[in-house]
């Protein structure tokens, strides 16, 4: 299988974007490519994308060279295993929970790691892996598990979530994470945004209060934020601050 490329960029402590994806164009893709980004979010929460259409899109993703995540609108496991089917690298989980969480890490894992129905004859394993055991080992190891922080008493309980064995990144919805709030609408400069990036953000309570639990804190410093398309001179300054997954 495709090893997966912003892991192992996150891993050398390099900073990746990239951009939601809601139309069903792979033509959108090769130009998202060719503009050097790194990734894009197939949506299936909000966009009319099916999943036939998807494919098209995880196959343009694949031939131009930049990686495919997708956005699930709640964990259901099988339509969680029928993207992984397709080759997706990673998944966004929309208003994630402790709980939520906990459900989508079992769902796109294999066992002993979780409860993902197996197929060899899917794209993901190339359509017949020469050996099973080594392919299910491989593909629990580089699937991405991204929650979508969108909600105040979510943000309150971020050392809960960043101490989760893997969950790898954590995306900032600032509209969603506005609404719920009070005050719709708002952008980084406003200070219930700037405290929620600053809450779980590069030198988080992990590294301030002093712990010495290493993975935390480099967990931590994987804080993304959907930078909102009405201010995108906004991400210099995010990932300046700390921010190493922007997605416009």
């Amino acid at each position: 299988m495709r090893p997966n490329p912003i892991r192992r960029k996150l891993a050398r402590g390099e900073q990746v974007m990239g951009m939601m994806h809601f139309t069903a164009s792979p033509m959108i893709v090769e130009v998202m490519a060719s503009a050097g980004l790194d990734f894009f979010i197939i949506d299936f929460e909000h966009s009319p994308i099916d999943i036939g259409m998807a494919a098209h899109l995880v196959r343009a993703g694949d031939a131009a060279g930049i990686a495919p995540l997708l956005r699930i609108p709640n964990v259901d496991p099988g339509l969680v295993k029928k993207v992984l089917n397709l080759g997706v690298q990673g998944i966004v989980l929309p208003h994630g929970t402790r709980e939520s969480c906990a459900e989508l890490l079992r769902a796109v894992r294999y066992e002993p790691d979780g409860v993902r129905g197996s197929c060899p004859a899917i794209r993901q394993a190339n359509y017949g892996p020469p050996d099973w055991k080594t392919f299910q080992h491989e593909a629990n190891r580089e699937i991405l598990v991204i929650p979508l922080i969108e909600d105040p008493v979510t943000v309150a309980d971020m050392d809960t979530l960043a101490a989760m064995p893997g969950l790898d990144i954590f995306f900032l919805g600032p509209f969603d994470f506005s609404v719920a709030a009070g005050v719709p609408g708002v952008t980084f400069d406003h200070p219930l945004l700037a405290g929620a990036v600053d809450r779980h953000g590069a030198g988080a309570p992990a590294a301030r209060h002093g712990r010495a639990d290493d993975q935390l804190q480099r967990r931590r410093a994987r804080i993304s934020a959907r930078v909102s398309g009405h201010r995108p001179p906004e991400a210099p300054g995010l990932m300046a601050g700390g921010l190493s997954m922007p997605a416009r």
